[in-house]
């Protein structure tokens, strides 16, 4: 217990956040300390200071680091009473999603301050939502970020690692409550984070950053939810999904790459649309109406698609074969799927800043799924001394 620390004011505070994120009455939390309810209230209120083993029982029963709620720089941002802000946003799966939101960026920002790493941020320039067309100043601006991307006109390939190391975005892919797609919020303290659910394909995922990406430029101050299938038509949201569209697939490249794929057609196929949402990786849905925005078929034809049968993945899988790509990162969405999470996570490990069973606790993860991760690595702990230095 180091003297240089918050007072115990600061250090109740902390612990009350904790406590909330992890959905924990006080009785029950008192309980697992060992101590009277109004004990806890006093410790909370900044009464009376914590003693170890106490602190000890409330960080494993809260599943965050005892050395985070010590420690004088620790970041401590409570994101979930934004969300309950959010009109008819509240639910029992909404609080799951944020209270998972909420503990990897905690963790993410704890494994940076042990380890001394400063996160480099590389964020667009805010450009709030003016009168007149929202679709066209979602498109100038996506437009706008791809060029200082220095994407041009090519596809997205790979949109979490957009995301995280050309952006600086906090992102992570993890499975909770299927009607939620996706949760976006911005702290000063923290910077920008997006939670995607593991439980929607890829493509639906690569929308659903970009989305979020749209309101990081237009209004990154405000939390937002997208649900499955959101119908929602304000401007904001509106501007969102032309921003994804606009960005996912930029008008000029669909087009060429339309008259490519139809050259000496005189309808447009299934397997039209399966390669060209396989080239841009979007849904076959979004690739069909973004085809509709742009002219080039006619409106209500992904309506009559799905009256004529759908286009399914059995039909994809017929067009593409081994064009196919895995999707590695739905299929390890139980543990940080993230590169640079998962590099943090090992390092402090390898140097045993944190213990295998604090690390998991603050990864939301147990320890065989932590050891498989330092596997994955291939980083070997207790390297020996005199292997390359970085300067």
């Amino acid at each position: 217990m180091s003297t240089d620390r918050p007072d115990a004011k600061e250090i109740g505070e902390r612990l009350r956040k904790a406590r909330d994120n992890a959905k924990i009455t006080q009785a029950d939390a008192a309980e697992a300390a060992g101590i009277a309810r109004t004990t806890l209230i006093a410790i909370e209120q900044g009464q009376r200071r914590i003693r170890t083993e106490e602190l000890q029982a409330l960080s494993r029963l809260y599943r965050v680091s005892a050395n985070a709620i010590l420690r004088k720089e620790a970041v401590h941002v409570d994101l979930a009473p934004r969300f309950r802000k959010l009109a008819g946003a509240q639910s029992d799966s909404l609080d799951e999603a944020v209270g998972l939101l909420a503990d990897l960026a905690r963790a993410e920002v704890e494994l940076e301050n042990i380890l001394g790493v400063t996160r480099v941020t590389n964020y667009p320039p805010e450009r709030p939502i003016l009168a007149g067309d929202v679709r066209l100043q979602a498109e100038q601006d996506a437009n706008e970020l791809r060029q200082r991307l220095g994407l041009g006109l090519a596809p997205v390939t790979n949109v979490v690692t957009l995301l995280e190391m050309e952006l600086g975005v906090r992102v992570f892919v993890r499975r909770f409550d299927g009607k939620i797609s996706g949760l976006f919020a911005f702290d000063d303290a923290i910077g920008a984070c997006i939670l995607l659910n593991a439980n929607h394909p890829r493509e639906r995922r690569n929308q659903t950053g970009i989305h979020e990406v749209g309101h990081l430029v237009s209004t990154r101050r405000v939390p937002e939810v997208l649900h499955l299938n959101d119908t929602d038509n304000s401007r904001e949201e509106r501007y969102a999904n032309a921003f994804a569209r606009s960005f996912l697939t930029p008008a000029r490249a669909v087009m060429q790459k339309f008259h490519e794929v139809t050259a000496g057609a005189t309808q447009l196929t299934r397997r039209h649309v399966i390669v060209l949402a396989h080239f841009f990786q979007v849904s076959r849905e979004a690739m069909v109406l973004r085809l509709e925005e742009l002219g080039l078929t006619k409106a209500g034809t992904w309506e009559w698609f799905q009256k004529n049968g759908d286009i399914t993945d059995a039909h994809a899988r017929q067009v593409l074969g081994d064009l196919r790509q895995p999707d590695p990162l739905k299929a390890e969405a139980d543990r940080p799927t993230t590169l640079r999470l998962a590099l943090l996570a090992a390092e402090a490990l390898q140097r045993e800043l944190l213990s295998e069973g604090q690390l998991a606790r603050l990864l939301r993860m147990n320890r065989v799924e932590l050891r498989e991760l330092v596997d994955g690595l291939g980083i070997e702990r207790g390297e020996p001394d005199g292997q390359l230095q970085l300067k």
